[in-house]
């Protein structure tokens, strides 16, 4: 895969950085002699402990050399729950539980962790729509980073996001959450696709059948705070279902179509939904690629009893199919079955509430947290922000085209400086 940051001919130069920036470069250098196996692990901190947060990190520590030794959160229960599972995984491991004083609250908690000469890499695991600001200020605290899908939630934050991909240049690793890019099968299908296997690219559909986020009401919550714990339910701190969820399968035709989509329609809406939020339910959107390729991609986070996840493509020779948990193997002239079990496997809610799939997607998560961790240990840097912003910018295109029911271009939403108001105090949740 080409990681570099101009990978795409859309970059546009990101916005200048400010006169006053400087950045304190910490680079762990490959080959170096720690002497010990706790001083030669990656140090990494946390920047938002979630579900989502504790399972990656939980990941990283299980599959390569890492220690989780900062935690930052807006909540102390989250902070608690964190070091609690982090010193027991650190302990298992021969290191030190997570020490006090690095376990940091409120809404510039980050900013310690990022001030902090314990911490070598930074996993940005925080709501969706305060991506960009920690991405950001991690790259120009010169800490490798390791940010989760989506990289922003409007064209604003993709700008900003570019600029840090520009600071990171060559000097630390940027890596964005899209683990499908690594799962052994996808990664062999991308390759039989782009060499010709199922000849040129007519059509394609890709679906995120999903079932509802349940999450656990708070009682005394004031409503900013059920908001926040519940941000997965607010299109503003989440970018809506399309954005947050089904940008998986949106990166996934990218990167089998080796670019992104010219134009967008569509449609959707919230019927089905029962939660306090305004996410949609589902999305119906066509993208149209060059080579005048048409890819559907449908969506549904409620409880209609059903759970897919899949890519499928038409070719002149053959069919692709990629399932999260349904196969993945191609149809036609050049039949190929990568192994992956073809039965469907019912995804229980904890797994969708976590992004934890088993199947098609066993190697995934191992595998990029290895090519993070790798990248830093070499000196080779990676540099994901110019792909996390492409599949983001498809999948808000997807999203207005559908809350707008008119045709949005690539060259529309990608000049956009559009930017989205949360119209939440975080600095509230200090005290």
């Amino acid at each position: 895969m080409d990681t570099t940051l101009n990978r795409r001919s859309f970059i546009r130069s990101a916005p200048a950085a400010s006169a006053g920036t400087a950045a304190a470069w910490s680079i762990v250098k490959p080959g170096t002699a720690f002497g010990t196996q706790a001083n030669s692990a990656i140090r990494m901190g946390i920047i938002g402990c979630g579900g989502r947060g504790t399972a990656v990190a939980t990941s990283f520590m299980k599959h390569t050399d890492t220690r989780v030794v900062a935690l930052a959160d807006l909540f102390e229960d989250r902070l608690n729950r964190g070091q609690e599972t982090f010193s027991k995984l650190a302990q298992e491991k021969g290191f030190a539980a997570v020490d006090k004083n690095l376990i940091f609250r409120g809404s510039r908690a980050y900013t310690r962790i990022l001030e902090s000469k314990e911490v070598d890499a930074v996993l940005v695991s925080s709501p969706p729509f305060l991506h960009p600001e920690h991405l950001l200020a991690t790259v120009e605290a010169g800490k490798h980073v390791y940010c989760e899908k989506p990289v922003a939630v409007d064209p604003f934050g993709c700008q900003q996001v570019l600029q840090a991909g520009k600071k990171a240049e060559g000097k630390v690793s940027l890596a964005v959450g899209f683990q499908i890019r690594h799962a052994t099968p996808f990664v062999e299908l991308a390759k039989r696709i782009h060499t010709g296997a199922i000849g040129d690219i007519v059509s394609g559909e890709a679906y995120y059948y999903a079932s509802a986020l349940k999450l656990p009401a708070y009682p005394g919550a004031s409503a900013e705070e059920s908001r926040l714990r519940h941000w997965v339910w607010d299109r503003h701190l989440s970018g809506d279902i399309i954005v947050e969820q089904n940008i998986h399968i949106i990166d996934v035709c990218n990167w089998f179509l080796k670019g992104h989509p010219v134009k967008a329609v569509g449609f959707g809406g919230r019927k089905g939904r029962t939660d306090d939020g305004n996410c949609w339910s589902h999305f119906n959107v066509t993208y149209l690629y060059p080579n005048d390729v048409h890819v559907s991609v449908m969506s549904t986070q409620f409880d209609p009893g059903l759970g897919d996840v899949c890519e499928r493509f038409f070719g002149t020779k053959g069919i692709s199919e990629s399932h999260y948990s349904g196969g993945v193997f191609i149809k036609g002239e050049n039949a190929w079955d990568s192994g992956a079990a073809r039965s469907g496997q019912a995804v229980s809610a904890k797994d969708w509430a976590t992004g934890s799939f088993r199947s098609a997607l066993d190697d995934a998560d191992a595998n990029k947290e290895k090519a993070f961790i790798e990248s830093i240990r070499s000196g080779k840097r990676i540099n994901e922000a110019a792909q996390g912003v492409e599949s983001a910018l498809t999948a808000i295109m997807g999203r207005e085209a559908a809350y707008s029911q008119k045709e949005v271009t690539w060259q529309k939403i990608s000049a956009s400086k559009e930017k989205w108001d949360p119209k939440i105090n975080l600095k509230q949740f200090d005290k």
